[in-house]
């Protein structure tokens, strides 16, 4: 892996990091951190919620599942980085948008109502990385949209950015104008809480994060 230009060598060997998503947004924000994954490997797994699963129980269990999936492909010592983003309103977890009508649904919802973002990060060393030790966070985060019109839920809808994100919207994108309330961590609704992804690494043995 590589940390602000140097290489992380532990007892003679050198862990990969691997990151077990596609997101686009997750290796943007580890890079706010000086960190950039030596492989991205998407999880394939069933993420359909159990029956009566509660959010933060699907959210550990998602994050804890991409881990583990990943780790028992990789071959050398690595380190497996894997989250997962769960919005809801009370029990109920809101699907990831993949069309349009289901983020139009989604921001029906949420429109003028407080609702919380769950997400779960976990670390897990891959089986030829002996060193390194199963690890993880749960972050939740309040978030309120403003009452939402017709048009701006159009609006939002015709930006585009919703599509493949929990609960429709993106706070990265056209949404935040329609923000009026955030308490928590504004990186851990876009994807990755940074504070506590940075504090998982530097558990791990050797040096991952100045």
């Amino acid at each position: 892996m590589t940390v602000s230009g140097q290489q992380n060598s532990v007892k003679g060997e050198t862990p990969l990091l691997v990151l077990a998503s596609a997101s686009p947004r997750r290796v943007y924000l580890l890079r706010q951190i000086g960190v950039v994954p030596d492989r991205i490997v998407p999880a394939d797994i069933d993420e359909t919620p159990a029956k009566n699963e509660l959010p933060r129980t699907y959210a550990r269990r998602m994050a804890l599942e991409k881990a583990r999936a990943v780790a028992s492909s990789v071959t050398e010592p690595a380190l497996i980085l894997a989250a997962d983003t769960v919005v809801t309103l009370g029990r109920r977890i809101l699907p990831k948008a993949e069309n349009r009508e289901t983020a139009q649904f989604c921001l029906e919802r949420l429109s003028g109502r407080r609702h919380t973002v769950i997400t779960s990060v976990t670390v897990m060393p891959s089986l030829n990385w002996s060193q390194g030790r199963i690890a993880e966070r749960l972050v939740e985060t309040a978030v309120t949209f403003n009452r939402l019109t017709p048009h701006q839920i159009n609006t939002l809808l015709d930006a585009g950015d919703w599509e493949g994100k929990a609960g429709g919207y993106a706070l990265q994108g056209h949404a935040a104008g329609f923000i009026r309330f955030l308490s928590g961590s504004s990186s851990a609704v876009i994807g990755l809480p940074l504070f506590e992804t940075a504090q998982l690494l530097r558990g791990q043995p050797g040096h991952w994060l100045a």
